[in-house]
C-alpha cells in the first residue's frame, strides 16, 4: 500500500490539528453550505472510482444543495450530508458532530510524551492493559486492569458514552475509543497529568503522572511527522517464538527484529505474531513480514485499487523461513496494514488468527474537520483480500475469538496469547 495508508492513523491520533470551527462557536448557514460543498467535492475528486459506480454525483448535488440552504438546524444539515455520502453505499464515509470530533482528540497539550500506559475500552470502561517497564505509571504502582475514571478535568466515562453512541455501528469504535483516552494522556516531555483510577480493589486512586519520552525511536516517513517506533521478540517458555511491534513504519528495524527472531527460533514449536493495537503504516512491509513464514513464490495477500492504480500485495518469500505453526493475535485496534497482513496470512492458509475482529479499516482513510465544525471521514481506495472479501467494513475475522476481561488483566492473564500457545502445542511437529 502506498504510504497514504498511514493517513487513517495520523488523523485519528491528531484530529484537533485540523483547521475548522472551534467547538462551541455558533454555526452559520454559510458554514453549513461550505461544508456541503467540501464533502461533495472531496468525494468527486478523491474517491477511488471516478465513476462512483454509476452514481450521478452532480444530480445528487443539485438535489441536496437546496435542502442544506433551507435546513433549520445543524442536525438537519448533518442528516442531509450523511444522506449524500450514504448513496455511495460504502463503508467509512460519514459525518459526525463537532462535539464528538472534539472528543476523539481533546488533549490540551501537544507532544508524544506519555506516562507509559496502554489501554482498551472494555464494555464502556477505559481499562489499563499494559504499563511500560520503568515508566512513570509503573513507578506509581499502576497495574493492568485498573480503570481510568478521570484525566485532568475530564471525566472519562461520559466521553466514552458519547463516542459509543455516535459510532455504535462502526467497526472503528474500539480504536476511536482507545485513541480518545490516549490523546488525553499525551503531552510535552516532563509535564504531568492528573489521573484518577479505580484500582484492583475498586478503590479510587488519584495520581499525578509525569509524561516521559515514548518507547522506541522517532521515525518519520515522507511528509508525515515522526512517530515513536519499536519492535521486540522473545522465546516464550513454551518453546514458542514471539514478535510484537507497534507500527509498520521502520523497514530496517522491523527487518532486523524479524531476522533475529526467525534465525533463533527455527527449532521452536510454533510462532506468534502479535498485531494487537498495531494501527498500520507502510503497506509494503506486510509483504516483507509475510515472507518470513513461507518460501513459496506467487502468493498474494490481496489487491488495492486506487484512482488510476492497482497494487498487488505479493509476498516476498525467504529462503529460510519459519515453516511451523503460526498464530496471529489481533483486536479492534489492529488496523490498516495489520489487517492486510493478518487477513492475507489467513487467506493463504498460513496462519490461524486469535483475538477479536480488527478495525476493518484497511483503506487509506481520512478524517477531516469541516467548515461547520463537524467531522468527515472518507476513504480513497478499495482493498480486496486474496480470499475475495473486502477488509474495509468487515475486517480480519479471528479463527478463534478470544475477548479479554478486566478480571483477567487484574490476574495478569493474556487469554489470546494463552489460546494461541495452546493451539500451537496441539499441532504435530
Amino acid at each position: 500500500m502506498p504510504h497514504r495508508a498511514w493517513v487513517l492513523v495520523l488523523t485519528l491520533a491528531g484530529v484537533t490539528a485540523a483547521t475548522g470551527q472551534t467547538v462551541g462557536q455558533p454555526v452559520t448557514r454559510a458554514a453549513n453550505i461550505e461544508a456541503f460543498e467540501k464533502v461533495w467535492t472531496t468525494v468527486r475528486d478523491k474517491h477511488w472510482d471516478p465513476k462512483l459506480g454509476g452514481l450521478d454525483w452532480q444530480a445528487v448535488h443539485d438535489e441536496l444543495r437546496p435542502k442544506v440552504e433551507t435546513a433549520k438546524s445543524d442536525d438537519a444539515v448533518r442528516e442531509i450530508l450523511n444522506d449524500m455520502v450514504g448513496r455511495l453505499k460504502q463503508t467509512h464515509f460519514g459525518i459526525f458532530p463537532g462535539a464528538v470530533y472534539h472528543d476523539l482528540d481533546a488533549s490540551p497539550d501537544t507532544g508524544e510524551a506519555n506516562p507509559g500506559i496502554d489501554l482498551r475500552v472494555l464494555e464502556g470502561h477505559a481499562i489499563v492493559t499494559e504499563v511500560g517497564l520503568g515508566s512513570p505509571a509503573a513507578a506509581k504502582g499502576v497495574k493492568p486492569g485498573w480503570e481510568i475514571l478521570r484525566i485532568g478535568k475530564a471525566d472519562v466515562p461520559p466521553v466514552m458514552a458519547r463516542i459509543q453512541e455516535e459510532f455504535k455501528g462502526s467497526t472503528l469504535l474500539d480504536i476511536r475509543l482507545q485513541r480518545s483516552v490516549l490523546s488525553r494522556l499525551k503531552g510535552h516531555l516532563g509535564s504531568t497529568v492528573a489521573v484518577e483510577f479505580l484500582d484492583g480493589g475498586d478503590k479510587k486512586v488519584s495520581l499525578d503522572l509525569q509524561r516521559a519520552a515514548p518507547r522506541g525511536k522517532m521515525v518519520g516517513f515522507g511528509n508525515m511527522p515522526a512517530s515513536p517506533v519499536w519492535s521486540e521478540w522473545r522465546r516464550l517458555p513454551q518453546d514458542v517464538g514471539y514478535v510484537r511491534f507497534n507500527i509498520f513504519l521502520d523497514p530496517e528495524g522491523l527487518a532486523k527484529t524479524m531476522e533475529d527472531a526467525i534465525k533463533a527460533c527455527q527449532d521452536c514449536r510454533g510462532f506468534v505474531l502479535d498485531l494487537r493495537g498495531n494501527p498500520g503504516g507502510i503497506g509494503g512491509l506486510a509483504m516483507g513480514v509475510a515472507g518470513w513464514f513461507t518460501s513459496q513464490s506467487g502468493l498474494v495477500l490481496g489487491t488495492e485499487y486506487l484512482r488510476g492504480l492497482t497494487v498487488k500485495f505479493a509476498v516476498f518469500p525467504r529462503t529460510a523461513p519459519f515453516r511451523g505453526p503460526l498464530a496471529v493475535l489481533v483486536d479492534g485496534c489492529s488496523a490498516s496494514t495489520s489487517e492486510i497482513l493478518a487477513g492475507g496470512l489467513k487467506d493463504i492458509q498460513r496462519a490461524r488468527l486469535f483475538g477479536t475482529r480488527t478495525a476493518a479499516a484497511a483503506l487509506p482513510s481520512v478524517i477531516e474537520r469541516l467548515p461547520n465544525g463537524d467531522g468527515f471521514q472518507y476513504a480513497i481506495a478499495n482493498y480486496v483480500s486474496q480470499g475475495g472479501q473486502p477488509l474495509e467494513g468487515i475486517g480480519a475475522i479471528p479463527d478463534e475469538e478470544v475477548r479479554v476481561t478486566r478480571g483477567q488483566l487484574l490476574q495478569g492473564k493474556d487469554p489470546a496469547l494463552d489460546a494461541a500457545v495452546q493451539w500451537i502445542g496441539k499441532q504435530k511437529p
